[in-house]
């Protein structure tokens, strides 16, 4: 159910602005003046309300001049056209999306305009439009029509349209009808009226008794008094949104989601990860992309950071407890990462570094956590390996580097530091290590991040010895950045341990440079600057520590 809200972002005017507008045009026909109230002059002048039809009367005799005074409200100029005005929304073509999908086949508006017979045209559907109180009779039945559009106040090339005060009041028996079945029938999604002034409408919705399908309110702000009793008579629930184009293309955007899910219960992660392919390969849906991401991560920050109510709860956890919140805080945004570091492109670069150095934050907010100090740099740690992995399996070279080098965070003296280094002294270690079993582990965190993202990563990379040796890499590349960074300090990861009974990837990588030098592949995409001989200083200064290890 679409109110004067929803249009009013392609700049149509509400009916009782083009009231307001003909008693000015008629004003200046008659030599007077109308203002500072138009509406207040009209009723001196007639000793009645302004009404559209009488209006029409008086300024345009026959149907063809009405037809043409009228069309400039409704309809665009070469010039609007060009701006997008006076044509379908955002939202109404997202609403034309669902009834081509077939989730709705029903819409009641208050509105005289066209825009949603437009969209719904561009995407192959020509609704039966309802308009007037006897097309009500010989229309098709609802639940045979593909979609139905039921103008409720008129269509604004018939003088018959429903703007004044008294019209507002009540309706033809045969509309009131109709909206009883409706109202008793269908569920609700109510977006752009405010319930205010058409007491007609107001009176049908208080008349249906019945609660067989949910009610859903979407508002912008505050809902005022009238609205708020519908809500409570229909049980219903209000959205908030940032209006009806945000509204309704995510609604699209989620229901596609949970389509493209063949399982009767799928799980919000994999809704959000079908979404992001969605999105990912398409450039009119970056906004979207970094929205999605920037929401999740927002919420897990706060999750894991400001939890207020968990305070008291979280300092008697064990340390199980602790990393399991800590895990499944950060399900959504690591998946996330995963696959748009994994398939995404340069222009969409950013997201990612943005989403770490977000969760990176908390090291910045010591007093603002929820969790123990050691915590404090876990998330963001998480998301740069799930990122950076991911990026290296996808031959990503340009992001890993991105993740690895360019990712920053402030210290304790407001300087710049980069948080491949600043995470790793709050990675969670203390607790980790706490864990049944694990107190003797070299690197836990390390070994609990590898297990972490195994099974999100499995999609891109099935073959379990091939992920083992890419996150051997990405942990060297991390050691080598870190050391470059904060001149030698290295720390070691899982592959220092492995290298005697597994894979030596840095013997690997050695004998990669040695071939290659500088057309080593890490090089093109600006990995320590391009520069061989600092990769060969560096992998000679990590050796003694690697050697060390029996």
């Amino acid at each position: 159910m679409l109110g004067s809200g929803v249009s009013r972002n392609a700049g149509i005017p509400t009916g009782w602005e083009v009231i307001l507008d003909l008693s000015r045009r008629l004003a200046t026909i008659l030599g007077e003046d109308c203002e500072p109230d138009p509406a207040a002059w009209y009723r001196t002048k007639f000793g009645v309300a302004p009404d559209y039809g009488q209006l029409l009367d008086k300024i345009a005799k026959s149907p063809t001049e009405r037809n043409q005074l009228l069309r400039p409200y409704f309809e665009p100029t070469s010039e609007e056209a060009e701006d997008g005005k006076k044509s379908p929304t955002a939202a109404h073509k997202a609403i034309a999306r669902l009834v081509e999908m077939g989730v709705a086949k029903l819409i009641v508006t208050t509105n005289f305009d066209r825009l949603i017979e437009r969209a719904l045209e561009e995407v192959g559907v020509v609704p039966q439009v309802i308009a007037s109180a006897d097309a009500v009779s010989g229309a098709l039945p609802l639940v045979h029509s593909r979609c139905t559009v039921v103008k409720l106040h008129g269509d604004y090339l018939d003088s018959r349209i429903k703007n004044s005060p008294a019209e507002l009041e009540s309706y033809d028996t045969a509309i009131n009808g109709l909206l009883d079945r409706i109202f008793d029938e269908y569920g609700l999604i109510v977006c752009g009226w405010s319930a205010e002034w058409d007491v007609a409408l107001r009176a049908a919705v208080e008349r249906c008794k019945a609660r067989r399908f949910s009610t859903y309110w979407v508002s912008r702000s505050e809902l005022g008094e009238a609205a708020k009793a519908l809500v409570a008579l229909r049980s219903g629930s209000v959205i908030r949104s940032a209006g009806a184009d945000e509204f309704f293309v995510d609604l699209v955007e989620k229901v596609t989601s949970l389509e493209e899910m063949n399982r009767p219960h799928p799980l919000s992660v994999k809704v959000a990860v079908a979404t992001l392919k969605r999105f990912i390969t398409r450039d009119e849906h970056r906004i979207q992309l970094a929205d999605l991401v920037r929401e999740e991560v927002d919420s897990a920050y706060a999750t894991t950071t400001r939890s207020d109510s968990l305070k008291t709860q979280y300092v008697r956890w064990s340390a199980k407890e602790k990393l399991n919140f800590h895990d499944r805080a950060l399900e959504i945004p690591l998946n996330l990462m995963i696959h748009g570091c994994y398939w995404g492109r340069s222009d969409s670069q950013r997201i990612w570094l943005n989403s770490v150095e977000r969760m990176a934050r908390s090291l910045e907010n010591s007093t603002d956590n929820l969790s123990d100090q050691s915590m404090r740099g876990y998330a963001a740690k998480v998301l740069l390996y799930a990122g950076g992995l991911a990026a290296l399996i996808g031959d990503q070279m340009e992001t890993l580097v991105a993740l690895l080098e360019h990712t920053k965070v402030r210290d304790s003296r407001d300087e710049l530091r980069s948080v491949c280094y600043s995470a790793d002294r709050y990675d969670g270690e203390a607790v980790i290590r706490k864990l049944p079993d694990w107190e003797r582990r070299r690197t836990p965190v390390s070994d609990h991040v590898h297990s972490l993202l195994r099974e999100p990563i499995r999609e891109l990379q099935p073959d379990d010895r091939e992920f083992d040796l890419a996150f051997d890499r990405f942990e060297l590349y991390r050691s080598l950045t870190i050391g470059r960074l904060q001149r030698g300090y290295m720390p070691l990861g899982r592959f220092g341990w492995r290298r005697h009974s597994h894979v030596d990837i840095y013997q690997v990588v050695m004998t990669e440079l040695d071939a290659q030098g500088s057309n080593w592949k890490p090089f093109a995409a600006g990995f320590l600057g391009g520069d061989v001989e600092l990769a060969r200083k560096l992998l000679a200064q990590l050796l003694p520590s690697l050697e060390r290890i029996h």
